[in-house]
């Protein structure tokens, strides 16, 4: 079975529920609190990771664009010994 990716905007979603559940309350449920809690960062803990996937998935696509992997120091010190002109 694969894991379908996070969708980083139904996720947000769900913590903005979760928060707005927070300040909705007058006096929190400590059980149902902690639950809500551990959702989140659940949530947090899958954004992340898939923030950290897709931020790969660019880099690879600007090496492909590029023609290969470079270093940004290559790039730099080839820019310096140009000279200005």
């Amino acid at each position: 079975m694969t894991d379908k990716p996070v969708n980083l905007k139904e996720s947000l979603k769900k913590l903005g529920s979760i928060v707005e559940w927070f300040e909705a309350q007058e006096e929190i449920d400590v059980e149902a609190g902690l639950g809500k809690v551990k959702e989140g960062a659940a949530l947090v803990k899958a954004c992340k990771a898939r923030l950290s996937e897709i931020e790969n998935e660019f880099e690879q696509i600007q090496r492909d664009v590029e023609g290969g992997p470079k270093s940004a120091k290559t790039r730099s010190a080839k820019t310096e010994d140009e000279g200005p002109f």
